[in-house]
């Protein structure tokens, strides 16, 4: 692993782009409803490049199509719709809009349902492994609202670690609402830094280079809500 993956395991942004893994489908809900030992966490994988090259073929849209209204390198984008990078959120909204699709269809799937209720006991927590599940990295989060249909926000808890790692601020269309629960998290946008503490909140444009970590040596646990529009 090298250090601009360890960076991502560790950091609000890798849980950003680890979010494109989550849930969605007949293969992934089964996935999730599927019982697990006890003690072990689950590791839900997604087949978010199979969703855009299905939708991109069904617009009957070229890859060179979907490069050009993107700006997405034509090799990433090859890579994205054989399954062999999970892109991040700001690639996955670019995608959405250029395939005239939500951003929650291909972060949580298309949902079927009027409303969702999420039971405290029915969360499911994925964790964020390196390649043999060995160590644990860096946050995990749950879903509140996989299967909501016609959904414009994503809402998750998210359990971010201490890192020593330098992170870099990211951009990407949309916004974020993040509201502290537990520990202290540091946010920077642009050239502004500021600390929060259980109780507070914070809403963004996601268009203002940001960064979001753990402040201090201690477990930060937020409820993060993320929006774009179509």
């Amino acid at each position: 692993m090298n250090k601009e993956e360890k960076k991502e395991m560790d950091s609000y942004e890798g849980f950003l782009k680890d979010v494109t893994r989550f849930a969605g489908g007949d293969e992934e809900r089964n996935n999730i409803d599927r019982p697990k030992p006890e003690g072990q966490s689950e590791d839900i994988v997604v087949k978010v490049g199979e969703r855009v090259r299905q939708v991109r073929e069904k617009r009957g849209l070229s890859r060179e199509d979907i490069s050009s209204r993107t700006d997405i390198d034509m090799t990433l984008l090859s890579q994205i719709e054989d399954g062999k990078v999970a892109p991040p959120l700001g690639t996955i909204i670019k995608l959405a809009k250029a395939l005239e699709m939500k951003m929650g269809y291909f972060i949580a799937g298309k949902g079927d349902q009027a409303y969702t209720i999420v039971r405290r006991e029915d969360r499911k927590t994925v964790s964020r492994y390196d390649s043999k599940k060995i160590k644990h990295y860096g946050y995990e989060y749950q879903s509140l609202a996989p299967l909501k249909k016609n959904r414009h926000m994503e809402p998750f808890l998210v359990t971010l670690e201490p890192s020593k790692t330098e992170e870099e601020r990211s951009t990407h269309a949309g916004q974020e609402f993040i509201f502290v629960l537990q520990g202290k998290m540091e946010v920077r946008l642009d050239e502004e830094i500021h600390i929060l503490v259980p109780g507070d909140a914070i809403y963004y444009d996601s268009t203002v280079p940001h960064l979001v970590k753990c402040y201090g040596p201690d477990t930060t646990r937020i409820l993060a809500v993320l929006y774009a529009e179509k």
